[in-house]
């Protein structure tokens, strides 16, 4: 299993540039620093020097970017490449999250350029992979993270395998309250990993998992060994409530 536990904020829609600051402020000092574990913010692209110049001293504490387009450069109006990314901070990228595959129609092809750009610009790609509620009830829950792993990934060399994150994230648990429960999450952490196994890579690369994480289930979720961390949304943005979720680690790191 891998030796990092990995707390992941996705706030998505939320706190512009002087919310966020006031956000780290409040949180930094309630989430001391614990050995293997690694804070990400993902914020809007507006906030994320903020998030960054707030994290300064910390090496627990990284930013990275909700999205990125592939090409370096270009008429892409509205969009950001992972040079600019780079430039303003960031250390990685979400990659295919459901929002991004359901709601504006990113394709497996897309995933898998995007995750291209940003090992190219040395930027760490957060892939997410999961099933609709439709596609779990008629038991494609695996063939369905199965593609979507093979998509992004197939053909990556090992060494750029080894600089991703994975995340498991049923679309059917995202901002609903539903939630998989720790042992169904951990069985396809477990069927991931055997693929990531099968594309070369070792067991180092973190699989997180995401779907109404609180602080009511998320004790529960890191309990599983297969889960290596939590891709949060509602739950990361309040302050308070996100240190006490990161709190947490020092019970499984």
């Amino acid at each position: 299993m891998s030796n990092r536990l990995v707390f992941a904020a996705n706030w998505k829609m939320h706190h512009g540039p002087q919310a966020a600051r006031e956000f780290m402020q409040r949180f930094l000092p309630q989430a001391d620093p614990q050995a293997g574990a690694e804070l990400w913010f993902f914020p809007p692209g507006p906030s994320l020097p903020a998030v960054v110049e707030a994290g300064q001293g910390r090496a627990d504490v990284r930013a990275g970017a909700q999205n990125v387009h592939w090409a370096p450069k270009g008429a892409f109006t509205g969009e950001v490449s992972v040079a600019i990314v780079r430039d303003a901070g960031a250390r990685g990228a979400l990659v295919g999250h459901s929002e991004r595959r359901h709601v504006f129609g990113e394709t497996d092809a897309e995933t898998r350029q995007k995750v291209a750009a940003l090992h190219e610009g040395g930027l760490i790609p957060f892939l997410c992979v999961g099933e609709k509620l439709e596609e779990r009830e008629a038991g494609d829950t695996e063939a369905v993270v199965i593609r979507q792993l093979r998509a992004a990934l197939d053909d990556v060399p090992a060494r750029r395998l080894h600089e991703t994150v994975i995340a498991y994230e049923p679309v059917w648990a995202i901002g609903t309250g539903r939630t998989a429960s720790p042992a169904d999450a951990a069985a396809v952490h477990q069927v991931i990993r055997e693929e990531l196994g099968r594309l070369g890579a070792t067991s180092r690369i973190p699989i997180l998992y995401g779907g109404s994480v609180n602080a009511g289930n998320a004790a529960q979720l890191l309990g599983e060994s297969e889960i290596n961390g939590v891709l949060v949304g509602g739950a990361s943005l309040d302050a308070d409530g996100w240190a006490g979720i990161v709190g947490m680690a020092d019970q499984f790191s």
